[in-house]
């Protein structure tokens, strides 16, 4: 099977398999996706949006708005072309060496110091969060600060330690989520809900 045709027949396996859901119509495609990077059905259970996510992502990403990830990982899954197409950067602050000295002085993590970087650069960017607790508290302490205005906040640690309490606080504010609810998620889930938003995106945008 070529490529194309394997995806369109995941999709209809994972449509056949999930059979009715609670998925708004631009809701789904999104969903759909996060389900075929994972293997995970029970991801129709626990994908929340909130403040007409994908509207304002999309409406964010046509207008060139810049992606900011937790961790490289996340940022390697969301495919160039497609961010390319729509004039959209990309950024991630971890590897900054300026990072790993400020955190260490300051007793906090790598990734929530680069996030303190990220909001200091790009205070309404689209943030995703698809590895570290840690980074999406400090981005949800930003917001209420209000130095952080993200346009919009894709809210998937993955893990034991902080996840809960971290998608609770980003859940909480006035800016368009979405979350996975429990301690599922991880970058390639993350990355697939971008590209999704991505090719929604590329789809309106089009003539």
């Amino acid at each position: 099977m070529e490529p194309h045709e394997i995806m369109a027949e995941s999709f209809r396996i994972i449509e056949a398999e999930v059979g009715p859901h609670p998925f708004a119509a631009a809701e789904w495609p999104v969903v759909r996706r996060m389900i075929h990077a994972s293997g995970d059905l029970g991801l129709v259970r626990d994908v929340v949006f909130t403040g007409g996510a994908v509207a304002g992502g999309v409406a964010a990403l046509r207008e060139g708005t810049p992606i900011v990830t937790d961790v490289r990982m996340v940022a390697a899954g969301i495919q160039a072309p497609l961010r390319q197409s729509l004039g959209v950067d990309l950024h991630c602050f971890l590897d900054d060496p300026e990072v790993e000295r400020a955190a260490s002085a300051r007793g906090v993590t790598r990734c929530a110091w680069a996030m303190q970087r990220a909001i200091a650069s790009f205070p309404e960017a689209v943030y995703v969060v698809g590895n570290a607790p840690t980074a999406l508290s400090a981005l949800a302490a930003a917001v209420r600060r209000g130095v952080a205005r993200p346009r919009l906040i894709l809210a998937m640690p993955v893990g034991f330690v902080g996840v809960l309490e971290s998608k609770a606080e980003a859940l909480s504010l006035p800016v368009p989520v979405i979350a996975v609810r429990g301690r599922r998620g991880g970058s390639a889930v993350a990355a697939a809900a971008v590209n999704a938003l991505l090719l929604l995106a590329q789809e309106e945008a089009a003539p």
